[in-house]
């Protein structure tokens, strides 16, 4: 065991036949192998989150990483959960193009909630599985140094800029800050909140985040835990890999449309930016990271021609 790996008493298991689980040990170590020293970024969102709170096969999973000797940078999410906090609070929300319009009232909300209670459960759930996790935000470090993100939309021939108040966009990565954890036991995890210039706070989209993370660390992979399967094609079934042109192809058949089209352009700017290969699957499934990384693969793969 890992000097900085705690010791616990492991998770009942209903049962599992020995020879089986031998097997699937031993099917698993060629994967193993393969990313063992390598760097993969993760990002869980808040609807992949069991009733709103990390579940412990997702911890347990990452923690499994780390004790294999993979690097495991985990980036949280926390839509559904700002979302509730606000309604209590009954503060307003309004959307505009799948983002969150963030004045400096909800701009603190975003902050509680995705530094002050997502992040934290998420360390103390890594941490009673045995491993050994920091969190972390943009602020910290200089971690992410972000851009105030303005939309503009077109109409009648006349240009529109939409103030969507303190949401932001990566402007740069301190990749340095998360090497540092890269020889140790440290498990990062990052809350999605960037720092502007001037030192004001920036709300910023979790898939954008791990984007740009994975790409600024050269990560092998990226996943993204959401709530879909990943990818499907026009008849519903879910396509197991795409290349980037071939993704792009599909987007502008309208195949790939929705809230699937942020998501795979994260993918693609992170493959186009260094990563491997960048995979989306569906987090609520219980293992699902091991499921992608261990077996033939349980999501859409994402890869460079």
């Amino acid at each position: 065991m890992s000097p900085g790996l705690k010791s616990f008493p492991p998770a009942p298991i209903p049962n599992p036949d020995p020879v089986v689980k031998a097997t699937v040990l031993a099917q698993a170590l060629p994967y193993m192998r393969r990313y063992a020293g390598h760097t993969l970024v993760v990002k869980y969102g808040g609807h992949a989150m069991a009733d709103g709170t990390p579940d412990d096969p997702f911890a347990r999973d990452v923690v499994l990483l780390k004790q294999v000797g993979i690097n495991p940078i985990v980036v949280h999410g926390g839509g559904p959960q700002i979302a509730h906090m606000l309604k209590r609070l009954g503060i307003e929300t309004r959307i505009v193009d799948g983002l969150r319009v963030t004045d400096r009232e909800t701009m603190e909300v975003v902050e509680m909630v995705l530094a002050g209670t997502i992040n934290k459960q998420l360390v103390s759930a890594i941490n009673a599985e045995g491993g050994c996790a920091i969190g972390l935000t943009g602020k910290d470090g200089g971690l992410i140094e972000a851009n105030k993100l303005v939309r503009t939309r077109i109409g009648g021939g006349i240009r529109t800029e939409i103030d969507l108040g303190f949401v932001g966009e990566p402007k740069r990565i301190a990749s340095g800050v998360l090497d540092t954890f890269k020889q140790s036991d440290i498990i990062p995890v990052i809350a999605p909140i960037g720092v502007g210039g001037s030192g004001e706070t920036y709300n910023i989209n979790a898939d954008t985040v791990a984007g740009a993370v994975a790409a600024a660390v050269k990560a092998t992979r990226l996943l993204l835990l959401t709530d879909v399967a990943g990818v499907l094609d026009a008849d519903k079934k879910l396509i197991s890999e795409l290349t980037v042109a071939r993704a792009r192809q599909l987007i502008g058949e309208g195949v790939i449309n929705g809230g699937m089209i942020p998501k795979v352009e994260t993918c693609l700017e992170a493959v186009e930016g260094g990563v491997e290969a960048a995979v989306i699957v569906d987090g609520r499934v219980p293992h699902a990271i091991l499921l992608e990384l261990f077996t033939e693969g349980a999501g859409t793969l994402i890869r460079a021609e």
